[in-house]
Formats: C-alpha cells, structure tokens, sequence
C-alpha cells in the first residue's frame, strides 16, 4: 500500500485517474489496524484500485481537510472526487461490496 502525506497526496490522490482507496488510520486505533491484512488482501484482488493509506498523526491537518472525524475511515475517490465513506463501524466485507459497486 502506498504511504501518504502531504507532500504527495494531491498528486496521488486529487489528480489521479480512476479509483483510489485512502485508509485514513493510527498506529493508536486498534480496530485500524485489525482492517489493515483485509486492506492488503483486497489490494491484490482489485489490480485496478490505487490503494493508500494516510497517518493523521502525522498529517492531522490532511484527515481534517477531507473531513475525516473518526477512525477508522476509508474514502475511495474516483478521478480526484470522493464517491465514498466508510467511517467507524464497518467490516473488510463492507470495503469489499462498496469496491465492487463502485468498479462496476
């Protein structure tokens, strides 16, 4: 999974074409990393997705601008435009229904 900040997350992330996954975590979020094998298994299933993660530790300012308020959170963007939210309460198989959805 790529790692984020703010030095290449525009560029990543705002201006890239197609799908992009951001796992928005916390080395101090328990439930973040349990998600984190899932994420990885899903990212060699879906060749077509970019997947990322960003650490709002060290980019508090980044997970703020894209409204992120609780964690764990994933949002999955499409041509720089966030089309999706998964935010707190939800399982790798929720990741994976909403990835399907979105590449169909």
């Amino acid at each position: 999974m790529l790692e984020l900040d703010k030095e290449n997350f525009a560029a990543e992330v705002l201006e890239a074409q197609g799908l992009v996954l951001v796992d928005f975590w916390s080395p101090k979020c328990e439930p973040c990393k349990a998600l984190l094998p899932g994420l990885e298994e899903l990212a060699g299933r879906y060749p077509a997705v970019k997947f990322a993660k960003l650490n709002i530790l060290e980019n508090r300012r980044l997970a703020i601008g894209q409204r992120v308020m609780g964690l764990p959170t994933i949002l999955i963007y499409r041509d720089g435009e966030k089309v999706a939210e998964l935010s707190q309460d939800f399982q790798i198989e929720d990741v994976e229904a909403k990835l399907k959805e979105l590449s169909a």
